[in-house]
């Protein structure tokens, strides 16, 4: 009786010691510092060139900041100076960005120098999209560099798992974001121990990570909408409608992906592909507007500041226009993620449901309008969920946000991802 009872139980996995955890915490805590102070500084120096670029430049030649000829000028340039980077800096500012997801590889040390410079001319110049990826690529090659020469013990794939939660603690000011991107890479790992075993290291980097970057640059991701309080009926069905409809619009821009990819890559040269991207984005921004430009956090915050301050048919061409442009500064060769401006694209939809029908809560309409469409941009599921609640203090809103995933995911499981294989073929 006793070995059949022990045949029926399952086995797990024995717990790690925490003689066997001490040895992470320190370089968990270097890998976390580290990571933050370089994406602090990689955003500082963006912005104050966009600052220059946006206002006293303009001011000075007599031009309005946001006209339609400037937007042209900067954007240009910009694809201009980012072309130039990928041809003729070592390393061409690494791979191909439409190659590349939040799980960078390990470049070689050479190549960081181009690809914070694409990076920070990008974000400062006005194409639709954020840092995440570049930084995250970064932060990966320096710890695999440094800590495979200064640890030489530790485990050469610690080093990438430790700097991808370090960074993503410091894009989203809180651990819990790289705990579960983490968590959702390991599922479908074979694992040694239990979860929270494997997840202690990276967690630590994640939270030294997000604490240095609260210290020292007080990042905030509320967009003070109306609090929920209670849910009712309606938001219910607010909710799931409005986050298929999103992940129905972002689908549209991973199918196109692919094609418009391969039509910027038959230009064949950086100093041609990037230029005409960004002639393209200028056209975008003349129709679209100011807040259809950069990576889209602080037009986010305008946006949520009046959610009056727009019709239904302006916050949907801002949704399609931004969207448009995330596409094609993804496809063109400049160097970012899409989270950011996916995020935009998703506000802007949810508010342009609360302006078709008032009695969808304005807070309803962004969080699932933004987890809809990073459900179909990321596939990232813990991302997309997490994204949207942070953007809305209403705990009532994690309800809402898990039952309006379920039909969005089935929209988005099993589809072309918005990356691309080496040969141009869509991920799945």
């Amino acid at each position: 009786m006793a070995q059949e009872t022990a045949r029926q139980t399952p086995p797990t996995s024995p717990t790690a010691p925490a003689r066997a955890l001490l040895p992470f915490i320190l370089p968990a805590v270097v890998v976390g510092v580290a990571a933050s102070l370089v994406l602090v500084g990689l955003s500082t120096a963006a912005d104050r060139l966009q600052s220059v670029l946006w206002g006293p430049l303009p001011d000075a030649l007599g031009v309005g900041r946001y006209s339609v000829p400037w937007m042209f000028a900067v954007l240009l340039a910009t694809g201009l100076a980012v072309g130039l980077v990928v041809w003729k800096v070592p390393g061409h500012a690494g791979p191909d960005p439409a190659t590349l997801g939040l799980d960078a590889p390990v470049m070689r040390p050479a190549v960081l120098p181009g690809l914070v410079l694409a990076t920070a001319l990008m974000l400062a110049g006005g194409p639709s999209l954020g840092p995440e990826n570049p930084i995250i690529a970064v932060n990966v090659a320096l710890a695999a560099w440094l800590g495979g020469r200064l640890v030489r013990r530790a485990p050469d794939t610690l080093w990438p798992v430790l700097a991808e939660a370090a960074t993503l603690g410091a894009l989203f000011g809180t651990p819990v974001a790289a705990a579960l991107v983490i968590s959702e890479a390991l599922a479908g790992r074979p694992m040694p121990g239990r979860l929270w075993d494997n997840l202690f290291a990276p967690l630590t980097a994640g939270a030294c990570g997000a604490l240095t970057t609260t210290l020292v640059a007080h990042p905030t991701f509320d967009l003070g909408l109306p609090p929920l309080g209670h849910a009712r009926w309606g938001d219910l069905l607010a909710a799931v409608v409005i986050a298929p409809v999103a992940a129905l619009l972002g689908m549209c821009a991973v199918y196109a992906f692919p094609y418009v990819h391969a039509a910027f890559r038959r230009l064949r040269h950086p100093m041609l592909m990037l230029p005409a991207g960004a002639v393209v984005l200028g056209a975008l921004a003349a129709l679209g507007g100011r807040l259809t430009l950069f990576k889209g956090l602080s037009e986010v915050g305008e946006l949520a500041h009046d959610p009056g301050g727009w019709s239904a048919g302006q916050f949907a061409l801002m949704a399609v226009v931004k969207l448009a442009a995330l596409l094609v500064a993804a496809s063109c060769g400049f160097r970012g993620g899409r989270i950011f401006p996916a995020v935009f694209v998703g506000t802007a939809l949810g508010l342009c449901a609360h302006a078709l029908v008032p009695a969808v809560h304005p807070s309803v309409g962004v969080a699932t309008g933004v987890l809809g469409m990073l459900l179909a941009i990321t596939r990232q599921g813990w991302v997309s969920l997490f994204t949207a609640a942070v953007l809305i203090t209403s705990p009532g809103i994690l309800a809402l946000l898990c039952v309006a995933s379920l039909p969005a995911w089935l929209l988005v499981t099993g589809r072309p991802q918005m990356q691309l294989h080496r040969d141009g073929t869509p991920v799945r």
